[in-house]
């Protein structure tokens, strides 16, 4: 017996799974705050920094480390409210440092 199944695509198997189009919504929310704040964060910290949950109006951002957290809690009002300015607002932002994974 071959079975053959077609391949889903995400769009596809998210139109078709409630739990799944929910965390792409999450994830798409998160992304479209993290592109708000991106010319609010200075060039040499963007990419140190990344968007993650979303949950319940708190939003978290991942640090890779220390001196950009020191950094981002600086900027924390500023951040939140740009957000309400452009109708994104959050209740808070969570920073957490990521763990390095050991090579």
């Amino acid at each position: 017996m071959n079975h053959h199944r077609t391949p889903l695509t995400l769009l596809q198997a998210s139109q078709s799974n409630p739990g799944l189009a929910k965390l792409i919504a999450i994830q798409k929310d998160s992304n479209d705050r993290l592109q708000a704040i991106k010319a609010l964060i200075p060039p040499a910290l963007q990419n140190n920094v990344q968007c993650g949950p979303l949950d319940e109006g708190v939003w978290c951002l991942l640090l890779t480390n220390t001196t950009t957290a020191a950094k981002m809690r600086q900027l924390l009002p500023a951040l939140e409210a740009h957000l309400r300015s452009v109708q994104l607002p959050v209740t808070a932002i969570r920073l957490k440092i990521r763990r390095q994974e050991k090579k």
